[in-house]
């Protein structure tokens, strides 16, 4: 059991990391990851509503949608839920954290349309369907492993366009070119953590 929470953990870190494998949260990615404090604020409100909008949206799903035949209705309860769970948020770093708050600036309410958000909420119950031993646990797990993976694609990527910015790049590859080309390079590195994963879910 609990090598199996471990590998699910590591997964949607390493190898299922929904920025650098599946491509889900792009626009925060590029958008606020040009300095480290925003990207590692940015980072912890995302993982937070991960996990606490898949808490939440599981059991409903699971309990209410689907014996009622409202599965159909799951993407726009979901999006009610994490825009509920964006707007506490945002009023919560207000009124407590103001720099990180103006810092995020426009960001912050992107969460409720950031679909690494929404793709966890949806690929957990997925996830359930196609395998009964994926249940509530195992998608918390997932949820907050995604959330780390998202902060630790989020940090590389940051230091990265740190470095980046004092360095002397070609006048063609300047601006938006050289960091997508930041960001494919980060998102192969990843490649490399697949062997360890699939050890340990063998």
């Amino acid at each position: 059991m609990i090598k199996s929470l471990v590998a699910i953990f590591l997964a949607a870190i390493l190898t299922e990391n929904y920025i650098l494998n599946k491509f889900l949260g792009i626009c925060p990615f590029l958008g606020v990851s040009k300095k480290l404090d925003t990207a590692t604020g940015m980072s912890i409100a995302v993982t937070f509503v991960m996990v606490i909008s898949t808490a939440v949206t599981w059991p409903i799903y699971t309990y209410v949608l689907e014996p009622h035949g409202l599965a159909y209705l799951q993407t726009i309860v979901f999006i009610l839920i994490i825009a509920a769970l964006v707007q506490f948020i945002e009023i919560v770093l207000k009124k407590y954290i103001p720099s990180l708050y103006n810092a995020l600036g426009v960001y912050l309410p992107l969460i409720t349309t950031n679909c690494a958000v929404l793709g966890v909420t949806m690929l957990v119950i997925e996830k359930g369907q196609s395998d009964p031993g994926f249940g509530y646990i195992q998608s918390l797990v997932n949820a907050f492993g995604s959330g780390i993976g998202f902060l630790v694609a989020m940090v590389i990527f940051a230091g990265i366009r740190e470095r980046i910015e004092h360095n002397d790049i070609p006048k063609s590859l300047q601006g938006l070119p050289i960091t997508l080309v930041a960001a494919s390079l980060t998102a192969v590195s990843f490649l490399g953590f697949q062997g360890l994963v699939e050890g340990m879910l063998g």
